[in-house]
C-alpha cells in the first residue's frame, strides 16, 4: 500500500470535495486524514490517502487534473514517529512573530511541530484579538517535555499552555 498526500488551493465553489472523493473512490483509495478550509474566498486542504500500488500513480494525475485547483501530489510510504506525542493548547494576546516564535521555542527544545491549526478571535470583555493555537509535538523523554513548556510559557507574560500527554 502507498500513501498519497495532496494539498491543493482554488476558488471556492460547491462539489470540491465530492469531486475529489469521487476520484478517490474510482481509484480504490481510502481517505485517511485531512483539514479543509474557506479561507478569504479560497478552499484549501491537504489530505493523505490509502491506495494500492497499482493504483496510486493513477490517483495522482487524476487529482492532478482537476479543473480550478492548483494541486501537489506526492505518493509515499508512511512515517511511523518513535518519538512521545504531546497535544498543546496556546492562548495568548495576539501579536506579530507568535507563530514564529513558538515553532523556534519547539524546535530549540529538541521537539517537532507534527500539527498546527491555529486562529484568532475577540478576547471576551477586553475587546483585542487573542491568538488560539492547537499543536501535537513529537518529543522524546519527560524531562522534555517539561522544559518545553516552561520554555513556551516564557515567551511572554501572556501565553497560556495546557498540555495533553
Amino acid at each position: 500500500m502507498r500513501h498519497v498526500v495532496i494539498s491543493f488551493l482554488g476558488n471556492d465553489r460547491p462539489g470540491i470535495v465530492e469531486n475529489l472523493a469521487s476520484i478517490i473512490k474510482k481509484n480504490g483509495g481510502n481517505w485517511q486524514t485531512s483539514n479543509l478550509r474557506h479561507l478569504s474566498g479560497f478552499f484549501a486542504g491537504i489530505l493523505e490517502i490509502l491506495v494500492t500500488e497499482d493504483n496510486a500513480e493513477k490517483l495522482a494525475s487524476e487529482i492532478q487534473d482537476i479543473e480550478g485547483l492548483k494541486v501537489n501530489v506526492e505518493v509515499t510510504h508512511p512515517i511511523k514517529y518513535d518519538d512521545r506525542t504531546i497535544s498543546l493548547e496556546l492562548t495568548a494576546n495576539d501579536r506579530q512573530g507568535i507563530v514564529g516564535e513558538i515553532s523556534a521555542v519547539i524546535h530549540k527544545q529538541h521537539g517537532n511541530l507534527i500539527k498546527l491549526a491555529s486562529s484568532q478571535g475577540s478576547a471576551p470583555d477586553f475587546g483585542h484579538t487573542i491568538f488560539k493555537a492547537s499543536a501535537i509535538i513529537s518529543i522524546n523523554g519527560e524531562d522534555n517535555i517539561d522544559n518545553l513548556v516552561e520554555a513556551l510559557e516564557g515567551i511572554s507574560d501572556d501565553l497560556m499552555v495546557d498540555i495533553n500527554v
